[in-house]
């Protein structure tokens, strides 16, 4: 049995069919925009600032997991690699379900020293970048949006990317990319 978790877009669009999807929760770890996306929210050019999960033993973030079906598991996987591929690898990690369940799972986490890794930086320059990035996948604005009102409709904000959004410039805050 594969269970992917996903903490960014995979909540909000997951785009591969799975057998289950579980909301929960993921222990010792936190969600920041420290990962570059070079090719999804961004360019090679101006890569957008997507979330990667960085270790906390303090910290807890709301996630979804899902298991894949046995049938078509490795394309699942294969694509899901092209789609994770700018600095991100496969973390281990334990997930509490929503229903009771721990299940080990696996998730794309991008550590510093990758390519495509841009770091902590204040929170209004991070807000600016991501109000002017965009990429074949759309605007690094969607993303950010998308997610904050994913983690809300979960029942679990989270406040570094709630942050975020309310840092965005005056134009970016009305605007739904």
């Amino acid at each position: 049995m594969t269970w992917i978790v996903g903490y960014g877009s995979l909540i909000w669009r997951p785009a591969f069919p799975a057998v289950e999807a579980v909301p929960g929760v993921l222990h010792g770890w936190e969600r920041r925009f420290w990962q570059g996306s070079p090719d999804h929210r961004g360019t090679p050019d101006a890569p957008g600032r997507v979330v990667t999960v960085v270790p906390n033993e303090a910290a807890s973030i709301g996630v979804v997991a899902y298991r894949l079906p046995g049938e078509g598991r490795d394309a699942i996987l294969e694509a899901l690699d092209h789609r994770e591929q700018a600095g991100y690898r496969l973390e281990s990690v334990r997930v509490a379900l929503v229903d009771g369940r721990r299940v080990e799972g696996a998730l794309y986490a991008a550590a510093p020293g990758n390519p495509s890794w841009l770091g902590p930086a204040p929170l209004e320059a991070m807000s600016a970048h991501i109000a002017g990035s965009h990429g074949p996948s759309g605007s690094n604005l969607e993303y950010l949006v998308e997610l904050d009102d994913a983690l809300v409709r979960l029942g679990h904000p989270d406040p570094h990317v709630r942050a975020l959004r309310d840092a965005l410039p005056a134009f970016a805050r009305t605007a739904r990319a």
